[in-house]
């Protein structure tokens, strides 16, 4: 007992380890009735009491600790289902008719000299969740409510292409073309998974990169939520539903936003996890219980969660099991044991599960095939319904369904197997006893070839096809379906961005506040200020936009009910339902997921939003760049801004903070266009360029737009900031380089060596530095080049020569860079804050000699001065790696560099005290 005015201790389980007892007889004597429950009734009933006492504990409000998980049966009993309100012989007819279609369109695929692969039986285990959904839950565009997004499993696409083939949106052409994107010719094949930029008309939302699915629905949810407490769209009959895998749940992605979901309430979420117990080797959890352990995963971030896990066939033994004997079997049988279940005959089952007399005298009656049927609650239309319905209906609370099927249910070659997931054919006698299996009326005459079989369809006319398109016109049409049909959007004019066009005099300022100042004034604008999304992974202090908080505030489906603890300063903290930043804490992943959902606003919503996703560029492409390719695939559009860019100028922070490859990440995307300005001025240009292309619409007729997305990589060193060269072509900027200053006046006679330095973003002070120390210490006349994109001169470059490879003996095509630097005398001497990869893209097409400096390897804590001379890429390595080209091209001493390299000391990163480099140039 705990000493007078001292606490008990706490243990582990966070409960005292030694609690008072105020009344030690009482106490005795509950526990004589537990032990006289066991000696007479036995363990069951004892713990069937003891769980009812926590339930009516908990209701009473009484502390005491919450159950991991709940017994191994289905949430919703049988006196609570609802009754189903379709024609299930009709349902059943229309899902055999799908499951045929999508096994024979994987089948075919595989026929020799093709062998594209696919996946059968993904779709064979979740059929039936699909179909109650579509027949009786799945709203389409033309709802009135405006229609459900869904998120479909990839491995499971084949199925959704049958079931569009039976509704006459896809024909036997399209399915033969499965995986055949390009062979096939335009129109006439459908992709491997759900693809979007390849069938921009058909999917809405990529999900075949497990993990992401899940992240994704939830900031989706989130979002429409954003767009209905802002006032831009009523999403409140919008429901998002996901379906994923059990196997799936295990990448980081699938579960690490699911707190996110229960702490905002998102009910209009609903998750369906196809708990068929296998990955794609093996068991999900063959020791264990997968759907145990993400029931106390879920039950623990606050979701409702409703197992859906024998089908109807169990009833009655469900009802028999007064001791609780069988519910104990389904609570202590491992998941790879079941699973074993699935493919044995009866009389294994009946040995091996009901294995003691109280069990067997349970299925005395029951024959060894009746012991085989008892089916899965994943395969049961009845159940489905209900915890579908149930899920609907539940407020506050986001729902995840837990379904146990059978992977590859019903075609008897596949079902359970652990190797189902690679097997991609189906033999003739596989075909004929899937037939069998589906009461299909297919003579085999027809099932001759196991690489030609006979896709099938009842007929328009026939009774399912009725039902099918009456169900989908009471829904509100078919799904899926992805129409773009965004308002039109009046862009801002030149006014806006004017402060960025001016030279900023003495002042020094950064790029990442220019780029925020005109965020800023962009959301003052009238029309389009409030389609705005600024995002940030709890960094919108460190990139300056505190001044927010007051009037644009954070997001919170709630009020602020707290005061907040710098309330009196005038940039205080304030949040609520219309704020328009989205602050998603320590979450890049989440961030991604909230910009995926803004950017793709225009085909979703019909509402054109326009997110800006700041965020330390370190942490973009390298950590999120699998998300970053599902909104290109998804057709997000937006900017993304990697602030504190480059290898050098976070200084302090090291190696994993020191971006030195964004760019080169970036360069893999197809959909993103790079930049790296300078100056302000060229960031006016590139927001200008990039509003225009995403957001562009010219007119109701015309609602263009195009779908990619602007990745500008700021930096957070204050440097001067000039107005436009005189001569400037705002295109030259956005088509990667042009002419920033001439080279400046060399004393001396005679002619001068000349060279062209091409410098971007942060590298470029140093190269202006750099031009003034070689004309006035070593008489070289060094023109400088500001590369606002390395990555687009490629991309443009690639393009040329793409167009003379397919069009020879026609006009050939010269690249930008090319044409830029034609005429110019003397090396290239190309620099940039990232390693020498990113500027050495351009160099088959730069016309003259070629040096290159850059930050390779790790990143360092140092000063920028520090920093810039370990890696050799300050002014006087420009200098010297100047003199170096010009030397090598016979058009200076060999000898200067030496003394110069010895000069600055390059080999001595201790030799910058004196160095000054912060806010040079310009």
């Amino acid at each position: 007992m705990a000493s007078p005015g001292k606490l008990p201790a706490i243990t582990a389980e966070g409960l005292p380890s030694q609690i008072p007892d105020t009344d030690p007889e009482e106490t005795a004597e509950w526990l004589e009735s537990l032990d006289g429950l066991l000696d007479s009734d036995g363990k069951h009933r004892a713990r069937f009491i003891m769980l009812k006492l926590l339930e009516h504990a908990r209701e009473r409000q009484v502390g005491v600790p919450a159950l991991r998980s709940s017994d191994y049966i289905n949430t919703i009993s049988t006196e609570l289902e609802p009754e189903f309100p379709g024609d299930e012989l009709i349902e059943r007819r229309i899902r055999a008719f799908i499951r045929w279609n999508a096994a024979i369109m994987v089948s075919k695929a595989n026929r020799k000299g093709l062998e594209v692969g696919g996946h059968i039986a993904t779709y064979q285990s979740v059929a039936s969740l699909y179909e109650v959904g579509f027949n009786h839950f799945f709203r389409g565009k033309n709802h009135p409510g405006g229609g459900d997004q869904i998120y479909f499993q990839g491995h499971a696409s084949p199925g959704i292409y049958s079931r569009a083939f039976l509704e006459g949106r896809l024909t036997t052409d399209h399915l033969d073309g499965f995986r055949q994107d390009a062979s096939r010719g335009a129109g006439r094949s459908v992709t491997s998974y759900p693809h979007p930029r390849i069938m921009p008309d058909f999917w809405e939302f990529p999900t075949v990169s497990m993990g992401l699915t899940g992240i994704n629905s939830i900031y989706q949810a989130r979002f429409n939520r954003y767009l209905h407490n802002r006032g831009i769209k009523d999403t409140s009959q919008q429901r998002v539903w996901a379906f994923l895998g059990d196997g799936e749940m295990g990448e980081p992605e699938s579960l690490g936003a699911i707190s996110r979901a229960a702490r905002e309430e998102l009910d209009n979420l609903t998750w369906v996890i196809n708990c068929n117990l296998q990955q794609l080797d093996g068991p999900v959890l063959g020791n264990g219980k997968i759907v145990q352990e993400l029931e106390s995963v879920f039950l623990g971030a606050g979701w409702n969660v409703i197992k859906v896990l024998w089908s109807r066939d169990w009833d009655p033994l469900l009802h028999a099991d007064v001791n609780g004997t069988l519910v104990n079997k389904m609570n202590t049988t491992p998941d790879g044991q079941f699973q074993t279940y699935s493919v044995e005959d009866g009389a294994y089952i009946r040995q091996n599960f009901f294995d003691s007399p109280e069990l067997q005298s349970m299925v005395q009656n029951y024959t060894d095939d009746d012991l085989r049927r008892l089916g899965r609650g994943g395969h049961d239309y009845r159940k489905v319904y209900a915890a579908f319905k149930a899920a609907t209906e539940h407020v506050g609370q986001p729902t995840v369904i837990l379904a146990q099927t059978v992977k590859g249910w019903t075609i008897d070659a596949l079902e359970a197997r652990n190797a189902t997931h690679q097997m991609k054919k189906l033999s003739v006698d596989d075909l004929k006893a899937f037939r069998d299996r589906l009461y299909l009326p297919i003579d085999d005459d027809q099932l001759t070839d196991p690489y030609d079989p006979p896709y099938f369809h009842p007929g328009e006319d026939s009774p399912e096809m009725k039902y099918m398109h009456e169900r989908r016109e009471a829904l509100g049409g078919y799904l899926p379906e992805r129409q773009p049909k965004p308002k039109i959007v009046k862009l801002p004019g030149d006014e806006v961005y004017t402060p960025l066009m001016k030279s900023a005099g003495s002042a020094k300022v950064a790029t990442t506040q220019a780029l925020v100042r005109l965020l800023r004034d962009l959301m003052k604008d009238p029309e389009i200020g409030q389609r705005i999304v600024p995002i940030a992974p709890d960094e919108f202090r460190t990139f300056g936009m505190d001044s927010m908080f007051p009037t644009a505030k954070i997001y919170s489906p709630h009020d602020q009910s707290y005061e907040s603890v710098d309330r009196k300063l005038l940039l205080s903290w304030k949040e609520g339902p219309k704020g328009q930043l989205l602050h998603e804490g320590i979450s890049e992943a989440g961030a991604l997921g909230s910009f995926t959902a803004a950017g793709s606003s225009y085909a979703t919503h019909g509402e054109p939003m326009i997110p800006f996703y700041i965020f330390y560029s370190m942490f973009g492409f390298q950590r999120t760049g699998d998300s970053i390719w599902a909104a290109a695939d998804q057709m997000s559009r937006g900017f993304l801004i990697g602030a504190t860019a480059g290898r050098t100028t976070l200084t302090g922070e090291g190696t994993q903070h020191a971006d030195g490859h964004s760019p080169l990440l970036a360069s893999t995307n197809p959909a993103i266009v790079h930049y790296d300005p300078a100056f302000g001025f060229e960031i006016a240009q590139i927001v200008k360029d990039g509003l225009h292309r995403m957001y562009g619409y010219s007119d109701e007729d015309h609602p263009g737009g195009e779908d990619v997305i602007y990745y500008l990589t700021v930096y957070n060193e204050p440097v001067a900031q000039p107005g436009p060269p005189d001569d400037l072509d705002p295109q030259a900027i956005l088509k990667g380089l042009y002419h920033f200053s001439y080279a400046p006046e060399v004393q001396g006679e005679g002619e001068h060596p000349t060279a062209q330095i091409l410098a971007s973003g942060v590298a470029m002070p140093a190269a202006i530095d750099a031009q003034r120390m070689l004309a006035e210490e070593w008489g070289v006349a060094a023109d400088i080049w500001s590369v606002t994109s390395w990555n687009e001169l490629r991309r443009d470059a690639l393009a040329a020569d793409h167009h003379n490879f397919t069009h020879p003996g026609e006009d050939q095509q010269t690249a930008y860079v090319t044409r830029a630097l034609e005429g110019t005398s003397g090396p290239v001497v190309a620099v940039s804050d990232y390693m020498h990869a990113v500027q050495d893209q351009i160099q088959g097409w730069v016309p003259n000699s070629w040096f290159s400096l850059g930050a390779d390897g790790f990143g360092i804590a140092d000063t920028r001065a520090g920093a810039r001379r370990y890696f050799q890429v300050d002014a006087q390595s420009i200098v010297v790696g100047t003199l170096a080209a010009l030397a090598r091209d016979g058009k200076y001493d060999p000898a200067a560099v030496a003394t110069a390299f010895k000069k600055y000391e390059l080999n001595d990163p201790t030799a910058t005290a004196g160095v000054h480099q912060e806010g040079a140039g310009a």
